[in-house]
């Protein structure tokens, strides 16, 4: 059965008009008669998004009991038995409640393709699980809800809706997304004009890099050279001297000119050893090419200008940044040099930029030992020297040139079979002191014109002549192959140089590996393949390139890395020699594969650990903290009730009083473990509005005596952008945390004051104070500091305290009051804008 295909609408901000874009698709393909049902859609009260489902035909949800309420999700198994050809699930990144058949919404979508159902979907741009951290830093909020990338890239149709942030902005002041009572908290905080530009310049790029993923794969499939210039991207070639950072930066700005644009720095070194770059050098290179947003990629090519090219054509770049040559002026007889050879051969499609330096014309240094194979020129020079070199001497010595004798003529032929050796190796060498030899005896060994020999001194001439030339030539052959053996290994070791460098660097993204491998053997693909048995299919671990191999029997090269891990390349196949090199990249990619379910067992570890501490506190707390005010309830409850005992009024009333007392202390204790409870779900969500203090503060001290505490909240603070209700909360434990430590008749100070754009609550007392290495400690769950009696609460005051502030943007911590005790220092941002008065709003917790 064929995949079902993944249509995706992606928002750049809640409210854009994915639903009603996915609802509008449906009502088209239902019109051209395709079968498509609604398996998930929530219209979220929007009027305009309800009038869109009506016509459409909508699979019952599923209702689960959670938690003493009733919800309801998609209903997986009822949308497979309808079997449509359509599916509409709106939400991908939605957590399903505990009990349905799957985590995530993504996962029951997953079956659905795998069913053989078009899926049409929809998700916002921050709900992406790379894009998590960059959104926080943005809004303020942690998402919780996300979905993998790579479930978002797969799709065969991403389609962007977006909506400028001003538009945006007066249809939730319209009412068309968020309820009246929602819209003020809603605009002065998530929906601010930086976030929604922000998001939507996410959201942009994102959907650009796709696309761009889509052009480089049909540029491939179609095999287009040319260079399409939608998108500067700019290459920077490297030599590894020290003139590369220069042309970094300049590259750098190049690509600030153009919006989107790219750096990509790239070093080529020889498939047969290493040119004078410096590691150090490259290395710093690296860092500086990241720094600043661009990328570094390491190529083999023999021909450096034509690599260069290959791969800025391959990347579909716009621009090459070259350095100005270091070479002399008189090295310039070699040949025109790099920058002018890319430059000749770029065509009109490929701008080539040549940056001047300090390092220009002050030369390359000590030659280098390019330890390479003899080329095919060389080959051919040294064939031509050895054969048409003797004949050429020869026609000049009998001809244009007196006699010079027979010895200074075996000179002559020798220093022509030296250079078809240093030339051309040992068969060139082979053949000129073979013809050398023959013309040697035939025109100028008496008897000439003959191949006899009348002088044996002439005879032992032309031995020792061919003995020479033969040991010569071997020599030169040898050396050449040592000097290639030797820069082979160079090149390897270069290679695993960098390769234990990324490891020590702690760069373990098995993607950046596999496309490190691709780049450095000029592969089409690399794919890691892993399997749990030997009878098991393979499956992917990690791939790069189009049309990873999906068996090691499929792949040109595919490199075994124990029983059952593979590493399996396509595009060309590669000498036995590379081999050693490409073993040590598949163990290292096998490496970061199970480092990282090592990684994954150790979080995992690591949470359940944290359950089972928070577990074991919990039981203790309830088996001896929340049994303290019972016990007292019980013993006060069961004297009234006796009637053996006839008690006065006086006594009746103190027995009501302990029963009140340990009833409120009950409740606190229950509080306190529901909202630790609701913080490390991620439950609380606050309603920021502006308020003054001087109306939540005091309603906070209503649990302490009232001769506890002084109060010092001036009527003139700015107003504060806070959740009311939690913010009472968040004071409330800190006053109460702060008036059990005190000593007795020590009042505790509660005072606000503002500083730059933030108010701070300070809660001072006089108790015995808390050492700095423990300050950080007295905020975790269940801690409870010195010697606080048992059965005074649970330590999850001031936990709680600092979650609801951290909830509301605030920050909480702890400071040494001046001649002894505590100072809790409780910091909140200002509302934007000028202080008004606002009517009261309920201080109960809004979460």
């Amino acid at each position: 059965m064929a995949r079902g295909k993944l249509r995706i609408y992606l928002g750049a901000a809640p409210g854009v008009g994915k639903t009603y874009a996915m609802l509008s698709e449906a009502h088209r393909r239902v019109e051209r008669g395709t079968d498509c049902v609604v398996a998930f859609v929530e219209h979220h009260g929007r009027s305009r998004t309800e009038v869109m489902l009506h016509g459409l035909e909508q699979v019952p949800r599923k209702e689960l009991d959670h938690r003493g309420g009733t919800f309801t999700e998609m209903d997986v198994d009822a949308v497979l038995r309808r079997a449509p050809k359509v599916a509409l699930v709106d939400e991908l990144a939605h957590t399903n409640v505990p009990g349905s058949r799957n985590t995530k919404r993504w996962q029951d979508v997953q079956e659905l393709l795998a069913a053989g159902i078009d899926v049409i979907t929809t998700v916002n741009i921050q709900h992406l699980e790379s894009l998590g951290d960059v959104v926080e830093l943005i809004t303020g909020v942690r998402q919780r809800e996300t979905v993998p990338d790579e479930v978002v890239r797969r799709g065969d149709q991403i389609e962007l809706v977006d909506m400028s942030p001003q538009a945006l902005r007066r249809r939730m002041a319209h009412g068309n997304i968020y309820t009246p009572d929602k819209v003020d908290a809603a605009l002065s905080n998530y929906f601010r004009p930086g976030n929604l530009t922000a998001l939507r310049e996410l959201a942009l790029l994102w959907v650009a890099d796709r696309v761009d993923a889509y052009l480089t794969e049909y540029r491939s499939e179609h095999h287009v050279s040319a260079i399409w210039g939608s998108r500067e991207r700019i290459v920077v070639g490297l030599t590894g001297g020290p003139e590369g950072r220069t042309l970094i930066r300049r590259a750098a700005r190049l690509a600030e000119k153009g919006a989107g644009g790219e750096v990509m720095a790239v070093y080529i070194s020889r498939s047969d050893g290493l040119t004078a770059a410096s590691p150090k050098e490259l290395a710093l290179q690296r860092t500086l090419a990241e720094d600043l947003g661009g990328t570094f990629h390491h190529v083999v090519g023999d021909d450096i200008p034509s690599a260069l090219l290959d791969f800025a054509r391959g990347v579909n770049a716009t621009q090459i940044v070259l350095g100005v040559s270091r070479r002399r002026s008189w090295q310039y007889v070699f040949g025109p040099g790099v920058g002018a050879t890319v430059a000749r051969e770029s065509g009109p499609d490929l701008d080539v930029h040549l940056i001047t330096h300090a390092e220009a014309g002050k030369g390359r240094g000590l030659p280098v030992a390019r330890g390479a194979r003899l080329g095919r020129s060389r080959v051919v020079a040294g064939w031509l020297v050895g054969v048409l070199g003797p004949a050429l001497f020869t026609g000049l010595l009998t001809g244009a040139v007196p006699d010079v004798g027979l010895a200074n003529d075996m000179l002559l032929f020798l220093s022509l079979t030296v250079a078809a050796a240093m030339l051309g190796g040992l068969f060139p060498a082979l053949v000129s002191a073979v013809v050398g030899s023959t013309l040697l005896n035939w025109y100028f060994t008496p008897p000439v014109h003959t191949l006899t020999i009348a002088d044996p001194q002439n005879i032992v001439a032309i031995t020792v002549f061919v003995g020479v030339a033969l040991a010569v030539a071997s020599v030169v052959d040898l050396a050449a192959r040592r000097t290639h053996q030797a820069a082979r290994l160079r090149a390897e070791s270069e290679i695993l140089s960098f390769l234990a460098g990324n490891v020590l660097r702690g760069e373990t993204s098995l993607d950046a590996l596999l496309e490190r491998v691709r780049e450095t053997f000029g592969m089409e693909s690399v794919a890691l393949l892993e399997r749990e048995s030997d009878v098991a299919p393979w499956t992917c671990a990690g791939s790069v390139g189009p049309r990873p191999c999906a068996d090691p029997g499929e792949a040109d090269v595919d490199v075994p890395v124990g029983d059952r891990t593979a590493l399996a390349l396509s595009g060309r196949v590669l000498p036995a020699e590379d081999r050693r090199v490409l073993a040590a990249f598949a163990a290292q990619a096998a490496v970061v594969v199970d480092r990282r379910r090592l990684q994954q067992e150790a979080d995992r570890a690591k949470e359940l650990a944290e359950v089972g501490r928070i577990r074991t506190a919990l039981l203790a707390a309830v088996s001896h903290d929340l049994r303290t005010p019972l016990a007292g309830i019980k013993a006060a409850v069961t004297s009234l009730r006796s009637d053996d005992v006839e008690w006065s009024e006086e006594d009746r009333a103190e027995l009501l009083e302990a029963i009140e007392d340990g009833a409120d202390r009950l409740d606190h204790l229950v509080g306190n473990l529901l909202d630790m409870s609701r913080l490390q779900t991620g439950t609380v969500t606050p309603i920021i509005r502006e308020t003054d203090l001087d109306e939540v503060v005091p309603m906070a001290l209503g649990a302490v005596p009232e001769d506890s505490v002084d109060l010092d909240v001036p009527e003139s603070l700015p107003m504060v952008g806070v959740d009311r209700g939690l913010l009472e909360r968040s004071v409330a434990n800190i006053v109460e945390n702060a008036v059990k430590y005190s000593p007795p008749g020590e009042r505790v100070l509660v005072s606000a004051s503002a500083m730059a754009d933030r108010v701070e609550i300070r809660v001072v007392d006089r108790g015995p104070g808390v050492p700095d290495e423990v300050k950080d400690r007295i905020f975790e769950p269940f801690q409870r500091y010195g010697d606080a009696p048992r059965g005074d609460g649970v330590g999850l005051g001031l936990a709680v305290a600092r979650g609801f502030a951290e909830a509301i943007g605030g920050t909480l911590h702890a400071e040494d009051t001046p001649g002894g005790g505590l100072t809790m220092v409780l910091a909140v941002r200002t509302a934007p804008g000028r202080r008004r008065e606002r009517p009261d709003v309920s201080p109960a917790v809004t979460s």
